[in-house]
């Protein structure tokens, strides 16, 4: 007799390396008995699973799309599994699922279904470029996206400097295409004293994460474009 309603897995992805990197037993174990998921994209969450060692015909799998085209009306037969007593997983684009992506949605519903929810360990690209900034770990916020128009994002800039010398350490990013752009904004508008920590292609071999001053980053701007980036300002 099946079960009156699943558990929903949230199930880590790479943040560009492989998953020899970061997965653990219990991850690849879990993934394996799975048969029903909820992705961002079929291709890449196809290529995750087989880089977790799973061996069934992936044709044979379920999954189930959730991205930021999904209407609203729509996720309620996106969990539809799991209230049919169906186990399913959760898999983010890249790193862990429902933060900067549309997962925290279904996440909602399952907890108003009285869904079980389990988080499975796996890279946060926010807390690994936290962790090696060097500012206050207690007390941040992650930004999310600057705004896009050049005035607009120039005022959040100045809103998160202040904060970030009030010693709450302020996390933003941006679309890749815009990096260096966004970095040419912050250190036009920010004091030479403030420190920034620029934290690119993070778990990669070609991975950076360095914590300087504006006036040094002005110094000798890096070349970031197009790659994943979080940047973080603190004291």
């Amino acid at each position: 007799m099946a079960k009156s309603k699943g558990t929903l897995y949230l199930i880590p992805n790479t943040l560009g390396s492989g998953t020899d990197k970061y997965a653990t037993q219990q991850l690849a174990s879990t993934v394996s008995t799975l048969e029903h998921f909820i992705v961002e994209e079929i291709k890449s969450a196809r290529r995750l699973l087989r880089q977790l060692g799973i061996t069934r015909p992936l044709e044979e799998l379920d999954f189930r799309m959730l991205n930021e085209h999904t209407r609203s009306q729509d996720i309620d037969s996106v969990i539809e599994p799991l209230l049919q007593g169906h186990d399913m997983g959760l898999v983010s684009e890249a790193g862990v699922p429902c933060v900067a992506d549309p997962g925290s949605n279904v996440v909602a519903l399952a907890h108003e279904a009285g869904v079980k929810v389990v988080p499975l360990v796996g890279p946060s690209s926010i807390l690994m470029a936290l962790m090696a900034s060097g500012f206050n770990g207690q007390q941040f916020t992650f930004n999310g996206y600057l705004p896009r128009e050049k005035a607009d994002r120039i005022r959040k800039i100045k809103q998160l400097e202040q904060l970030a010398t009030a010693g709450i350490t302020q996390i933003f990013m941006d679309a890749p295409y815009r990096n260096n752009q966004v970095l040419e904004d912050v250190l036009q508008t920010c004091r030479m004293e403030t420190k920034l920590c620029i934290a690119s292609n993070i778990t990669c071999d070609n991975e950076r994460i360095n914590t300087k001053t504006i006036m040094d980053w002005n110094v000798r701007k890096p070349d970031i474009h197009k790659m994943p980036v979080m940047f973080v300002l603190g004291r």
